[in-house]
């Protein structure tokens, strides 16, 4: 994603507040029957070829985003068409209306919708692409990348910046410095020393542990990685037992202390998390804490719970990455839990990048498979039912855990199509329950990451990852 915001753009995207602004969309016009959509392009957008973008770069861009994220999907399924009626001009026609398409695809989710050249964007949606050419502030330096160690960017000289202040991801996105080099220093110490000496100018994100010691030093500033802050999950794997039984899942989340993960995740800073009992982030419009009552953090409920869900001893795999303490160390309050309520559990202690590769798996434990791992995502992408991976019911198409829940979907249908706030509402806290009654995942709590840079780099734009544009030295 960070590599993303670098050398793409988007077609619209969001502001501090999530409200949908036009990017390298000049504007939009909607039909009377609300059905077409006709997006025209800004002037002046090249790619890093020299090559124009075009409304033919923009249709598959957009298809190819929607096959892969959750709420490119939702959306998707009420497009007729998308296409090209000039070189400027695209053309969305839905099959019937649904007020929040636009909203979608300019929030866009875990990944948002990255304009790429036409013969990039048609690589099939779940092959990587091997081609870096954007149309963003920045281009790729192939030549330099070095995979764990080094990426490298030049400043893209033919970007046209929108003439409003940069904000979120939108805005006038100007760049100052020729060159961006992100390197990857997986020690956190060595990473804070490289920052207090100035051999690097950002830090981002710091270890709890070293926030006091950045916070010390008069020629280094602190800030939110991102101020709506991350909300932790545990994630079953649904597919196989033991989290195939619902039952076995209640008992888990029954013993779940959120404080535990929150405290550990954030070094014991207080001020840096909050416990909160929904599967919508506290403080949004959806957030309302609805699963107090089943999750109590009561371990002697919790393992009276298990014994009764007929459990028989199945062992659980629990994945979890050494070399990402945020993660990490949720899963090590999770191995303890699982133990304590009487289950038969695995940690599987291993880097990020095999978690990656393991998590794929559809197989049984005993051939490679897994049970349970943790993540946590921005609070932005967890807002509405739409976007909030977690607790959808896609099944085979849907997160890592494959979570199937026929009744979750056609409620979220029934949220895309609701014409009033009032229905989504309604609609959502339908869904919120059912969440919490077929417990697809555990929600932790919030809590916030820190960043750390030089204190003459001024004009760090806040929101969802380090944005290289307006950032400049003084």
């Amino acid at each position: 994603m960070n590599h993303g915001w670098a050398i793409y753009d988007l077609l619209f995207g969001v502001n501090a507040k999530q409200e949908p602004k036009p990017q390298m969309a000049e504007g939009y016009t909607l039909s009377d029957d609300g059905r077409v959509y006709t997006v025209k392009l800004r002037d002046g957008l090249k790619f890093h070829n020299g090559e124009p973008v075009r409304a033919q770069d923009c249709a598959p861009s957009l298809k190819r985003w929607a096959a892969r994220e959750t709420i490119g999907q939702t959306v998707w399924q009420y497009v007729d068409e998308c296409s090209a009626l000039d070189d400027r001009t695209l053309k969305i026609t839905l099959k019937q209306p649904i007020s929040i398409f636009i909203d979608a695809i300019a929030r866009g989710g875990a990944s948002v919708a990255f304009m790429m050249p036409e013969h990039v964007a048609t690589t099939d949606p779940f092959k990587q692409i091997n081609d870096t050419t954007g149309s963003g502030p920045y281009k790729f330096l192939p030549d330099e990348f070095v995979i764990g160690t080094r990426a490298a960017y030049a400043r893209n000289p033919d970007y046209v910046p929108r003439r409003e202040p940069a904000e979120w991801m939108i805005g006038g996105k100007v760049t100052h410095f020729d060159r961006i080099e992100w390197r990857a220093i997986p020690d956190p110490a060595t990473a804070a020393a490289a920052l207090q000496t100035g051999e690097v100018d950002w830090y981002e994100m710091v270890e709890p542990d070293l926030v006091p010691l950045m916070r010390r030093d008069p020629d280094i500033d602190v800030g939110l990685h991102n101020p709506t802050g991350y909300n932790a999950v545990m994630r079953f794997n649904h597919l196989h037992p033991p989290f195939d039984d619902v039952a076995v899942r209640r008992a888990v989340m029954m013993g779940v202390n959120q404080t535990d993960y929150m405290e550990t995740v954030t070094g014991g800073d207080a001020t840096a998390y909050r416990t909160c009992k929904s599967m919508f982030p506290c403080g949004s419009r959806y957030g309302q804490e609805i699963g107090a009552d089943v999750m109590q953090g009561d371990v002697g409920k919790a393992t009276a719970m298990l014994r009764a869900s007929g459990y028989s001893g199945e062992k659980a795999v629990l994945l979890n990455p050494t070399d990402v303490t945020t993660i990490g160390q949720l899963g090590n309050v999770t191995y303890d839990l699982l133990r304590k309520i009487g289950m038969n559990v695995e940690m599987v202690a291993t880097d990020w990048g095999t978690v990656v590769q393991r998590r794929v798996s559809r197989e049984p434990v005993e051939k490679g498979g897994w049970s349970v791992l943790h993540t946590w995502g921005p609070s932005t992408i967890r807002y509405t039912p739409m976007e909030n991976s977690q607790i959808r019911g896609l099944g085979a198409t849907g997160w890592f855990g494959w979570f199937k829940d026929d009744t979750i979907e056609m409620l979220t249908r029934r949220f895309v199509e609701a014409s009033t706030d009032a229905e989504r509402d309604a609609i959502a806290l339908e869904i919120h329950r059912r969440a919490f009654a077929m417990v697809p995942c555990v929600p932790l709590g919030m809590f916030q990451i820190h960043t750390a840079y030089r204190a003459n780099l001024a004009g760090v734009v806040p929101g969802t990852g380090p944005y290289f544009w307006n950032v400049r030295r003084v």
